[in-house]
């Protein structure tokens, strides 16, 4: 009787654990399924992130209402093929200006004037520079003053080369015809004064000179007409022995006949 009721006090107690873990089973599945949905429930913050968002904007494309008429995206990109050729077309055309420059020539200045700024030197140093380069084409002056072994002719050589460029360059002038038509120098505007001390606690003056030499450029015969020249006056001097006919007077005639 006993072993019965123990068998059966077992059995009932078997039913009621199997039937507790089945349902923790479930209340656990069912847990689950709701931990899971509330994941999926579309929160503020899902919101906020698919609100500000990085994404591409939709270009606001008008309608075209003819049929003629190209489509909206075509008129978007044909502004920008515009854009991106404008430049290199007003380019083309700077270009074609600067190659074949419309408008009047510029007249052909009769004279071109330039000199040095005022350097410490003697006027009277400095004249005989002047005196060198003056009446010679602008060329061989430049060549005088870069052989030259005086002090002041680096800065007259860089002065008449600068002269030489701006005649050519602001007043259409012929650079081959250049020559150097006058030269003169003049004194600085003011001369530096300085005590000088001498002998027996006494003093004197010393004067510190500064000058400056001017040019004038103006068209005329090149070196190689000059040459040509002074090449036909010096064969226009020589008179042949009797050798060649020549209609010149004598120059010694004598009395009569010498046989």
């Amino acid at each position: 009787m006993h072993p019965l009721a123990r068998g059966t006090r077992h059995g009932s107690n078997l039913g009621r654990c199997l039937q507790l873990y089945s349902h923790y089973e479930t209340s656990v599945s069912t847990g689950r399924v709701h931990w899971e949905s509330r994941r999926s429930y579309f929160g503020p913050l899902q919101w906020i992130q698919q609100k500000f968002a990085p994404a591409p904007k939709k270009a606001l494309v008008p309608e075209v209402k003819h049929h003629d008429a190209p489509s909206a995206e075509n008129e978007i990109l044909g502004e920008r093929g515009a854009r991106e050729v404008e430049p290199t077309v007003s380019m083309r055309k700077a270009k074609e200006k600067k190659a074949s420059p419309e408008g009047p020539k510029r007249k052909q200045a009769r004279e071109h004037k330039y000199s040095t700024a005022n350097f410490k030197i003697s006027h009277r140093k400095l004249n005989m520079l002047g005196r060198q380069i003056s009446g010679k084409p602008i060329d061989h002056a430049i060549m005088q003053m870069q052989f030259s072994e005086k002090r002041a002719s680096g800065r007259i050589k860089s002065m008449l080369s600068t002269a030489k460029l701006h005649a050519t360059v602001y007043k259409n002038m012929d650079p081959l015809k250049l020559i150097v038509s006058e030269a003169w120098v003049t004194k600085g505007p003011k001369q530096l004064k300085r005590l000088e001390p001498r002998g027996r606690g006494k003093f004197g003056i010393r004067v510190h000179p500064d000058s400056r030499l001017h040019v004038m450029l103006r068209p005329g015969k090149t070196f190689e007409q000059l040459q040509k020249e002074k090449r036909a006056m010096r064969l226009k001097r020589i008179v042949s022995a009797g050798i060649v006919r020549e209609d010149v007077p004598l120059r010694n005639p004598a009395s009569s006949w010498q046989w």
